[in-house]
Order: C-alpha cells, then sequence, then structure tokens
C-alpha cells in the first residue's frame, strides 16, 4: 500500500479523466468536487472519503478498460452499484476511482423453462421478480432495500433477507458469473446449470465485497411461486417468550420462509411511519411468520405455529392469506430501518448472527450494554436464523457519540462471537467490521484470505482496506484486546 501512496502523488489525475472519457464519454466521468460529494459514501454515513474520479459504464467491455487503465497506473478502484451497503463496503478510499455499474441494468436473459435469468449488476433487485412474476415465478433473496438495491451489491455482499431461512442468501441463487478481474481480463466463471466442475469460483466470489473484482453479468436462479402462502403475526408481552416461541418451531421441524421479530421500539416507530395498524403498539415483541407450500402444508404448519405461539403466552395471532394482507403485514417490518430515522439524528446498525437457542440470553445482555452505554437500542432481527441487526439510536452532532457507539457495536459483535455466532450475517465486513476479523478468525485464516485476495489482485487495488484488517488500518490491538484467538497478530501482506 505505501508504493500505491507513493504512486499516487505521481498520477495526472486529468490524463486518467481523459482516457475514461474516451471509453465512456464525458458525460458518465465525475470529477467536480461538488458532483463527487454524491458518491464519499455508502448507506454507513458516518465513514466519508471522495474518490478522485467517478466512472458510469454501461458494458462488460467498458469495465475492463477502464480497470485496465486503473491497473497501468496503479490507481485503486471501488465498486458501487446503488450505494445501500451498511458496512462501508462501496466507501471510496483515497486517491482512488469509483466504478458505478448503475447504468448496467439489463435483464438480459429470462429463461424461464430453465428457471434463470441473466442480469447486469445494476439490475435493482426487486426488478428480477417483476419480470418473472407474470409467469409464476420469482427471485427469493429478498433484503429488506429490494426495491433500490442492486443485484450486483447484494452479490458482492451476500445479501440475505426475509427468505433466506429457508431459500437461503444471495449465493445460493448465483449460477455463473461474468468477472472483469483486477487486471482487467474478463472471465466467466460457473455456468447456466447448478453444479460445474473445477472449484466453486462463484462461491468464491460471492460475499468478496469487491475484493476480487467486478461482476458484470450475473446468472440466477428463480424459483416457482408457491400454491399457498401464509403469514402469522404474533403479539408477546416479553421478548424471550417470542424468542422459545422461534426455538420451539423450528425444533417442531417446520422451516419458514421467513420468520421476524421486533421489539416495542420498532413497533412504535414503524406504527409512526407507515400506520399498519397491525402492529400492537403496547406489545414488548412480534413475531412474523411466513409459510408456504401445498395447500395442505401451509393449514397444517399455520395451526401447528399458532399452537406454539399461543404456548408461548402469544396475546393476539392474525393470519393472513391473500397477497394485499400478506403486504400489510410485511409493511412495517421493511421500513424497520427507515422507520428508526424518526427515533433520533442517527443510528449504527450492527449485523451478527446467533445460535437460535441463545436468543434470550444475547438479548438480555443488549440490553445490559444499552444500560451501561447510554443509548436506546432498536431489535430488528431474522429470529429464524439468528441474524441481528440492532440498532444503536445517538446524536453524531455531540462529539464523541460515535466513537462509543462503534464501542458498543463492537461489544455486540464480541458477544455474538463468544456464543457461538458470526460478526456478519448479510451486511458484510467492509470498512466498518475487518477489525473485529480477529475476534472469528486466527492468524492462518487470514493469512489464507490474503494470499487468496492476491493471486486475484497482485496490486491490492481493488477495494483496498476493505474486510481484511492490518496492522495499519486497525492497530496492534485496535478492538481485539481480549482475543484469545491471534493474540492481536494480523496477515503480513500490508497491501490489503
Amino acid at each position: 500500500m505505501l508504493v500505491l501512496e507513493e504512486q499516487s502523488t505521481k498520477i495526472n489525475w486529468l490524463e486518467i479523466a481523459q482516457q475514461f472519457e474516451s471509453i465512456v464519454g464525458a458525460k458518465r466521468v465525475v470529477r467536480t468536487r461538488e458532483d463527487l460529494i454524491a458518491y464519499e459514501c455508502d448507506g454507513l454515513t458516518s465513514y466519508r472519503q471522495q474518490p478522485e474520479i467517478v466512472v458510469l459504464p454501461k458494458t462488460t467491455e467498458e469495465v475492463s478498460e477502464i480497470v485496465k487503465i486503473c491497473d497501468r497506473n496503479s490507481i485503486s478502484f471501488v465498486a458501487r452499484g446503488s450505494g445501500t451497503g451498511l458496512s462501508g463496503g462501496a466507501l471510496p478510499v483515497e486517491n482512488s476511482v469509483l466504478i458505478v455499474t448503475a447504468l448496467m441494468k439489463k435483464i438480459i436473459e429470462v429463461d424461464l423453462e430453465n428457471q434463470r435469468v441473466v442480469v447486469q449488476p445494476g439490475v435493482i433487485n426487486n426488478w428480477v421478480t417483476q419480470a418473472v412474476t407474470g409467469a409464476g415465478f420469482y427471485y427469493a433473496p429478498d433484503p429488506s432495500s429490494q426495491i433500490i438495491c442492486s443485484i450486483g451489491g447484494n452479490v458482492a455482499e451476500n445479501s440475505g433477507g426475509v427468505h433466506c431461512l429457508k431459500y437461503g442468501v444471495t449465493t445460493n441463487h448465483v449460477l455463473g458469473l461474468k468477472l472483469v478481474l483486477p487486471d482487467g481480463s474478463i472471465v466467466d466463471v460457473g455456468g447456466k446449470i447448478p453444479e460445474m466442475p473445477g472449484y466453486d469460483l462463484t462461491g468464491l466470489f460471492v460475499g468478496s465485497e469487491g475484493t476480487l473484482g467486478i461482476a458484470t453479468e450475473i446468472t440466477l436462479k428463480i424459483l416457482k411461486i408457491p400454491e399457498a402462502i401464509h403469514v402469522l403475526l404474533a403479539d408477546f408481552a416479553s421478548i424471550e417468550a417470542a424468542a422459545e416461541a422461534v426455538s420451539d418451531i423450528t425444533g417442531a421441524g417446520i422451516i419458514p420462509a421467513g420468520m421476524e421479530m421486533m421489539d416495542n421500539i420498532s413497533i412504535n416507530a414503524v406504527e409512526d411511519v407507515v400506520a399498519t395498524g397491525c402492529y400492537p403498539r403496547d406489545a414488548v415483541a412480534i413475531l412474523l411468520v411466513e409459510v408456504d407450500g401445498s395447500e395442505i402444508e401451509v393449514a397444517e404448519n399455520s395451526q401447528r405455529i399458532a399452537e406454539m405461539c399461543r404456548k408461548n403466552g402469544a396475546r393476539n395471532i392474525t393470519t393472513a392469506t391473500d397477497a394485499e394482507q400478506r403486504l400489510r403485514l410485511w409493511k412495517g417490518r421493511k421500513a424497520a430501518f427507515a422507520a428508526a430515522g424518526r427515533l433520533s439524528p442517527d443510528y449504527y446498525v450492527q449485523d451478527g448472527v446467533i445460535p437460535r437457542t441463545k436468543l434470550p440470553f444475547v438479548l438480555n445482555e443488549i440490553e445490559n450494554l444499552s444500560k451501561k452505554f447510554g443509548y436506546p437500542i432498536a431489535n430488528v432481527f431474522h429470529a429464524g436464523d439468528g441474524n441481528l441487526h440492532p440498532l444503536i439510536l445517538y446524536d453524531n452532532s455531540i462529539e464523541g457519540e460515535l466513537e462509543r457507539v462503534e464501542e458498543l457495536g463492537g461489544e455486540i459483535l464480541k458477544l455474538c462471537v463468544r456464543v457461538g455466532g458470526s460478526i456478519s450475517g448479510e451486511h458484510g465486513i467492509g470498512a466498518d467490521k475487518k477489525c473485529y476479523m480477529p475476534e472469528m478468525f486466527s492468524t492462518a485464516d487470514l493469512e489464507t484470505m490474503s494470499w487468496i485476495r492476491l493471486v486475484f489482485d497482485r496490486q491490492g487495488i481493488a477495494n483496498p482496506g476493505k474486510v481484511i484488517p492490518t496492522p495499519r488500518t486497525c492497530g496492534e490491538g485496535a478492538k481485539s484486546q481480549n482475543n484469545h484467538q491471534t493474540n492481536n497478530k494480523f496477515p503480513s501482506i500490508e497491501r490489503f
């Protein structure tokens, strides 16, 4: 990285911009300071850095030529889709080029017979379902931001959503990729069939957060719309009771399409904003459970789930069977993050994962941390797979608040790891959580990741400073003082 920093002072940015303009035209190259403000962060707005240049390609060939210029001049580049990521994965780095795929929004092929769709990375998540729903199909991964987040970003972060409990996250629905590697070469990995021989390079790339290259075409698997779908909403007088209901449902062998929980702070926030009229404001927690399949299966499972919720103290249970009713019940959950913006000037969201059986204990510990640090925490999460999204409410205009909130968020991540979980379920590591990677991984683990990255990116120019911690970016003991696995030793590959 030191080499890159020394070279950056010698770069003639005007000449580089002119080279980009020769590829995509002047209108798709952004360089003025005021225009670059729109690109200085992603959904994690507490981290900001303006790129030197923004380029908006429309084709794989344009992306390739842009990356080749970066490679020849040892210029760092960062790929960005819709900019909705919450871990700083699309955060520009100093003296970098931001390659924005928002104009790469073609649905290239729809193959209903083989249940697949080929799209460019700028295609919005919800567009895929809209393109095939008339024929009785849909695309399962559905992040809460699905009406604005792009497929390319979903691939980079391996995004999940409500339906990931039963159907899996993005990697379970990507069959193949056309990639531009960090030297500008174009390769195809995977294919149009589920099983391919050789190394699973598709699986390696999905979730790599732009550190191995840029996906320019993505082959997705689509599913048939189920015969029947029911959504149940149960409200509880305690979070512990709702958590026990979750354990009972999964323990009974029922795999819902989705199972979500919200606490009282979140319930009232969404009712203030979207006014569903469905979420009881006095409930300590609500549980949303969606079941799908055949008519008989759904009817039976809905009844069993309702019984288990009542056994655990559910006060009321509402069941929605038609599309409009289901949408109404889900509306609040989908708007939860946005609604939190009404509760305080700022919020900081984390993305840890825990075993389902640890839900009551971990939620109690989060409440204790909330009291210790003095910040309210709203809890919204994928209860079925233990993916927590605690939203820490604070005011960034107060000096020192962000640092304290980040420390609190770090304690929550460490808690998740201690109970056998993970520091990320779907938001990725990015710039936000890289210093917590040693909480989960040994020095050898991190070294291996670094060497894999080096194979793809010999100069370390693809989204540098993300995912993998180094002493330079995290400090010898930063955020890992109690780490017994690694003794705070980081990989030796400093360029990352």
